[in-house]
């Protein structure tokens, strides 16, 4: 350990132990199929350090106990003080035309159905709203569009769809005069998502590393973006397994720019920048 590494931990409000540490990688992996790298040890502190002081334990010790004797809220907490969330919108922008002109083709369709898989604050799945928008001329298409994160707290930012300017300011001008109302009064510096985005979209808390997803297909096209890296490719795979049956038979899969599905060529094959389709044998209706 350094003498700056050393200091650093001396200032610490608790201990907060290789022990404690390793539990902690061991919990939420556990939970959340999140690996966690070993130099990750003060980001794991800094964001779990507020548990326990909101709990008012005197101890790391302490709260692990709290976790280990199941409290279901604390171990909502835990997961959402772990669970990391940066988006933005139209992240990745490649991705939005390549979306339009896959739903272009499939225009004469009931319905256009959509999953965004880890839609953290919202950024992402407003971004498919507004594209759908756009595609059918019109703020109420018919499309719908699964959003769901692991994180409650985040869903709940989502659902409400109020942004401040500052998260708006790289959004095309036309885009955010027609998709969102600009606050006042005391609302002043934030804008909402119009109701017609917030209508073509259901958010809803899964946890990919569950064992059975209340969700039903077949999805045009599912966004699973910038979430693989967090897991191991053991648990990459078993998701990606239970997505394919999911798509329709035709259906995209996007995934972050720094991810790929190398390793499950039995179920998906590259057709585009991070851009994937189903094999034959994993193709379903």
């Amino acid at each position: 350990m350094t003498n700056e590494q050393s200091s650093k931990h001396a200032t610490r409000e608790y201990d907060f132990t290789g022990r404690d540490f390793e539990y902690v990688r061991k919990l939420i992996y556990e939970r959340a199929g999140i690996s966690l790298s070993a130099s990750k040890q003060n980001m794991v502190y800094s964001r779990l350090v507020r548990r326990v002081r909101a709990n008012g334990l005197s101890s790391f010790t302490d709260y692990l106990g709290l976790l280990e004797h199941g409290d279901a809220a604390e171990w909502e907490a835990f997961t959402n003080s772990l669970t990391t969330n940066l988006t933005a919108f139209f992240r990745e922008a490649h991705h939005f035309p390549i979306l339009a002109e896959h739903v272009q083709k499939r225009k004469s369709r009931q319905q256009i159905q959509l999953w965004c898989s880890a839609s953290s604050t919202g950024e992402e799945p407003y971004s498919m709203a507004m594209t759908m928008a756009e595609v059918f001329g019109s703020f109420s298409p018919p499309v719908h569009i699964l959003a769901t994160d692991v994180d409650t707290n985040v869903l709940a930012t989502a659902q409400q769809g109020v942004y401040s300017m500052e998260r708006l300011e790289k959004m095309p001008q036309d885009k955010l005069k027609r998709f969102f109302l600009k606050g006042s009064g005391s609302h002043a510096g934030s804008a909402r998502a119009r109701q017609e985005l917030r209508d073509m979209i259901t958010f809803r808390q899964l946890n990919l590393l569950d064992d059975a997803w209340p969700v039903r297909g077949p999805f045009d096209a599912i966004f699973c973006r910038n979430v693989m890296i967090y897991f191991d490719k053991p648990t990459q795979y078993k998701i990606l397994q239970k997505f394919a049956p999911l798509m329709a038979h035709d259906g995209l899969m996007f995934a972050g720019h720094s991810e790929s599905f190398h390793h499950a060529t039995d179920l998906f094959r590259l057709r585009g920048k991070t851009v994937y389709e189903l094999v034959g044998k994993a193709r379903h209706g």
